[in-house]
């Protein structure tokens, strides 16, 4: 697998990363893997709508803090 990026990097916590598989199925290319040893697999197509939706905002409110 090629590593792509970390999220965080701050800590030593074991944070999020990306990578591609490039031997994986198409359906399976992209590997998020977390902290608690969980890991997401998609597409690139999948990981291209998901960048488009963070980029229209749609994850704004998941970390905007609370309001009031």
């Amino acid at each position: 697998m090629r590593h792509i990026a970390t999220f965080c990097g701050s800590c030593n916590c074991g944070c999020p990363e990306l990578f591609v598989d490039e031997t994986a199925e198409a359906e399976k290319r992209i590997v998020i893997t977390d902290d608690f040893g969980q890991r997401i697999q998609m597409s690139v197509a999948q990981l291209a709508d998901l960048i488009d939706d963070v980029r229209r905002g749609v994850l704004d409110e998941v970390v905007a803090p609370a309001a009031g």
